[in-house]
């Protein structure tokens, strides 16, 4: 079955166009991707490694969860589907908004942060996309970006991902 997704203007205005998955379309318009990353009260990421016969970054290391949303999803709803297709959570995202958004060359990058405890055994990896998941804590996960397991995010992107586990925001939340 083929994907479609919506494509967006610049300030990420529906165009009320949509594009079929692996085809080209303007370089004006853009995409939404979610990516989710789960964090447990221990402080480690669930990541998931890619099948070897996936397209990008094949056998891979990656946090918890990324794709695309589908035409006629919110960012909250694709990162919902996501989260259940590939490992089998179920979490509400409906009153969630992105932790934050990255630009990349063409479209959205929404990143959710989810603080929740699961069990790897309790997981239902989806054959098609996930081979493997595994709890990895921050510098275990840099440390697997440099010796190139793991997709190669910038260091600090992974560093902000446990930051900001705590809540939304640039400041620290503090208390007194």
């Amino acid at each position: 079955m083929e994907e479609l997704w919506d494509l967006y203007e610049k300030e990420r205005i529906p165009t009320g166009q949509t594009v079929v998955r692996g085809e080209s379309f303007p370089e004006e318009l853009l995409r939404v991707v979610i990516h989710i990353a789960v964090i447990n009260s221990a402080g480690k990421m669930l990541i998931q490694r890619r099948q070897p016969f996936k397209h990008g970054w094949p056998g891979m290391w990656d946090v918890t969860v990324g794709g695309h949303i589908l035409s006629g999803e919110t960012s909250a709803q694709g990162a919902q589907r996501e989260l259940f297709e590939e490992l089998g959570i179920q979490a509400d995202m409906s009153r969630m908004r992105p932790s934050f958004t990255v630009n990349f060359r063409s479209g959205f990058d929404d990143y959710y942060i989810l603080q929740m405890d699961t069990e790897l055994r309790a997981l239902k990896l989806q054959p098609e996309e996930v081979c493997d998941a595994a709890w990895a804590d921050e510098e275990e996960i840099l440390r697997m970006i440099d010796e190139g397991s793991f997709i190669p995010y910038r260091r600090s992107l992974i560093s902000m991902l446990f930051e900001m586990k705590d809540g939304l925001g640039a400041h620290r939340v503090t208390t007194g």
